[in-house]
């Protein structure tokens, strides 16, 4: 054992990935790839006044949820988090990451969190997928370290989030060194297509020779030049098809959007005036709420996504779409909502969007969360202005992963 080498008992998993423990002087350490109940032996990384990283050099006692991690790539490769966690445990896991979250970010006594719903399975999810560069042109995934810097990156050989679709065609591609492109991204469509993505700081078309038949994009600024096939791929959900342009987002995990999408149904009225889609992108709770409004309003900053909604939703007259950022948006209109649905970025609500929804005074706020912390604080703004939270149920978008989607419904 190094001198430096400490011993620490772990005690609960962080939002982040991380494993907690204290040290000897109380601090609290923070340690990657490991469980809550282990005893390790660890190597500090970082250490600072208040708390440290460390890497771990030996598990002495682990935890009896351990598993062995499926990818070869698992502890080197910065994608997966929990691929040495049961199941069972990382749902666990994310539903009481979500609730110390709300309480101790939010403040919120006894928040209503429900168990956390999974998909169909816990591998090969993910419709969309992105892709760093080595510097020989290689495709693969930022290095993990405990330190959060932007490492390098490393080719990998598998991985096993893809859709089966995508780990056919990623293994193929390799790009020469020093290429302009940045970022490798790949689609794929429920009918079975593929679309290659490209993203680069160059407005020239880099020359690629693919002899499989897939839709080929390049993506420069706000410029899509598609350089084969289509212009957009189809996804289905709930048995609705919705054209997704490259730029356009769409949740990864179909069979989680589906379970989303019933729950949203089943916490507004059957029967709405007027309701409002925030952050709506290319319509998918905005297709199925719409049968039940009499007015249905969209907003959108995203130029392609709003395209994408127009024509997703081009069989309603009842709907409109307002392409501008909510912030803007939702102060200028004049209306009375009875629910709003919210589905905003990491980043969560802006200040002004959220101070102008209050305003807005709509009896039901649906708030589809991909970041625990923000929702956290907007929850406490909402509570503070006289919302009450309902529900909280978290749903597993990302298995292997720490990220934690969600959906509040908050009521007057």
């Amino acid at each position: 054992m190094s001198s430096g080498d400490l011993e620490v008992t772990l005690t609960a998993l962080a939002y982040g990935g991380d494993a907690l423990g204290r040290l000897d002087d109380g601090r609290a350490v923070f340690v990657p790839f490991c469980l809550p109940g282990e005893r390790v032996r660890i190597r500090l990384v970082e250490d600072k006044e208040h708390f440290a990283r460390g890497r771990v050099v030996q598990v002495l006692e682990a935890s009896p949820e351990r598993v062995a991690p499926r990818c070869k790539h698992f502890g080197a490769c910065g994608g997966c988090h929990y691929q040495h966690l049961s199941y069972a445990g990382q749902l666990r896991a994310k539903t009481e990451i979500l609730r110390d979250q709300l309480v101790r970010i939010g403040h919120l006594q006894n928040p209503p969190v429900a168990p956390a719903i999974g998909g169909t399975g816990p591998w090969n999810y993910r419709n969309h997928v992105q892709f760093q560069l080595t510097a020989t042109g290689k495709l693969g995934f930022v290095r993990a370290n405990s330190v959060r810097d932007a490492g390098e990156v490393i080719a990998i050989e598998e991985c096993h989030l893809p859709e089966e679709a995508i780990n056919s065609l990623w293994p193929e591609l390799e790009f020469e060194p020093q290429t302009t492109i940045d970022r490798v991204a790949i689609r794929a469509g429920s009918d079975g297509d593929l679309m290659l993505v490209l993203q680069s700081d160059s407005p020239s078309v880099p020359e690629l020779e693919i002899e499989a038949p897939i839709s080929i994009a390049h993506v420069f600024a706000d410029d899509v030049v598609v350089q084969a096939g289509e212009d957009h791929i189809r996804l289905q959900v709930s048995g609705r098809n919705f054209r997704v342009s490259p730029t356009s987002f769409f949740q990864v995990n179909q069979a989680v959007a589906e379970k989303m999408v019933e729950y949203v149904l089943d916490s507004v009225p059957t029967t709405i005036e007027t309701l409002i889609d925030v952050y709506c992108g290319v319509g998918l709770f905005s297709a199925f709420l719409a049968p039940r409004c009499s007015r249905l309003i969209g907003i959108e900053a995203s130029a392609p996504a709003c395209d994408d909604f127009a024509a997703n939703l081009d069989e309603f007259d009842n709907v409109e779409l307002y392409e501008d950022a909510a912030e803007r948006v939702l102060p200028a209109l004049d209306i009375k909502p009875d629910a709003v649905l919210v589905d905003p970025p990491r980043a969560g609500l802006e200040r002004g969007a959220l101070d102008a929804l209050v305003k807005l005074a709509p009896k039901t706020i649906v708030y589809v969360s991909c970041d625990p912390a923000t929702l956290a604080r907007d929850a406490a703004r909402f509570n503070k202005a006289g919302y009450r939270m309902e529900s909280v149920t978290p749903f597993d978008m990302f298995p292997q992963t720490y990220h934690i989607e969600s959906i509040t419904v908050f009521k007057t």
